[in-house]
């Protein structure tokens, strides 16, 4: 995968990081079954996903095949996987662990968390195998886990290895990855999308999602948890409704300026004003020179947004919540520093739409502003 810009998305995810506190627990007692009996028992609700998508733009290439992986944690048929793998596909085939293959309907997906659910049908006999969900609150860094799934279209392949950290911010990822994630060194490869992360007692902890192409064996996974928390709205409504901002950039502090040698003061540095928005609507000025020192990157001469509805922009611990309890049509209050003054941009903050960074280059161009997967078909 090819790593780009990051976006206001991840420092809100990093707040929520930090507001959720990255202290270790210690991993449910008794997780130490072997990895053939774990394989052997979780297996057969692992499964490969084959999708095609068809892009009319091009005259050469215009097909897409893609081989991923997911895994039944419903005995009704729902399968979850990642978005990457399952929007925007015109079509949808699962193999199951017997070999046979039907058709799969996407009931909802959210590029941005990087998340889907399928449905495929019942089997006329007998009931489909499914996978429980663990808690990836209690991962330990250094607890062993095992990942299952169709690396190059190897199908039904397990891998070991331990979780490497957790709570990873990637600071130059897609908009579709911007979520603290789980690092393993479980080796991971291109197939391995959407196939679950598991830890020794067999319960999926992680969904395999991203790895780092030059590095070896650096692969990340979605907490399950952040999964959990999302696939009921995904089956509601298909997609994420979430409000839209429209702006995105940097915490700022003391020892900031102090390199800097600006008159500038303490808070959110507006870089980004994301096009159509209501930040845009609202004059809200984005930054227009760049400024690189080290590791530091920043987009400067943008507002700098001193309190988020009351709440001073200079503690993450205190933004976090405030941000989290954001919803479609409530009034967003900001405090501006812009030319040595101080002013109020309020707007109402309406769904947030589909953007082009939210996916991935070979699937932008097909998607409409926001998704309706309900109306895919298999």
């Amino acid at each position: 995968m090819t790593l780009s810009a990051g976006s206001f998305a991840r420092f809100l995810l990093a707040l929520l990081s930090i507001a959720l506190g990255g202290c270790a627990h210690a991993a449910r007692p008794g997780c130490n079954a072997d990895i053939p009996a774990l394989f052997e028992r979780v297996s057969p609700a692992v499964v490969m996903i084959s999708a095609q998508s068809i892009n009319p733009y091009r005259v050469q290439g215009r097909v897409t095949r893609i081989i991923g992986s997911g895994f039944i944690y419903d005995a009704k048929g729902l399968i979850i996987t990642n978005s990457h793998v399952a929007f925007g596909r015109q079509t949808l085939y699962v193999t199951l662990d017997d070999g046979n293959v039907v058709p799969a309907r996407l009931l909802g997906a959210d590029p941005i968390y990087d998340v889907a659910v399928l449905q495929i049908p019942k089997p006329e006999r007998g009931k489909l195998a499914t996978v429980p969900l663990g808690d990836s609150e209690h991962l330990r860094v250094g607890e062993n886990v095992i990942a299952i799934g169709n690396p190059l279209g190897l199908d039904q392949t397990v891998t070991r290895g331990i979780v490497s950290g957790v709570n990873r911010i990637l600071p130059e990822t897609p908009l579709s990855l911007s979520e603290p994630l789980i690092q393993t060194d479980t080796p991971i490869n291109p197939g391995n999308s959407g196939g679950p992360l598991l830890n020794m007692c067999g319960e999926v902890i992680g969904m395999n999602t991203a790895i780092v192409p030059d590095a070896q064996n650096i692969g990340f996974a979605i907490p399950i948890n952040l999964v959990k928390s999302i696939v009921p709205a995904l089956i509601r409504d298909g997609r994420m409704i979430r409000p839209w901002l429209g702006f995105h950039g940097t915490m700022i502090g003391p020892e900031v300026r102090r390199v800097l040698k600006l008159t500038l003061t303490d808070g959110l540095l507006v870089e980004v004003i994301e096009p159509g928005s209501p930040a845009e609507a609202a004059g809200m000025h984005g930054g227009e020179v760049e400024f690189t020192l080290g590791t530091l990157s920043l987009l400067l001469g943008g507002d700098i947004v001193t309190s988020i509805n009351g709440i001073p922009t200079t503690e993450a611990a205190k933004i976090a919540p405030v941000m989290r309890a954001l919803k479609v049509g409530d009034k967003l209050t900001l405090e501006v520093f812009r030319d040595g003054e101080t002013r109020t941009v309020a707007y109402t903050l309406p769904e947030r739409p589909l953007l082009p960074g939210d996916l991935p280059e070979e699937q932008a161009v097909l998607q409409q502003p926001t998704p309706s997967p309900r109306h895919d078909k298999p």
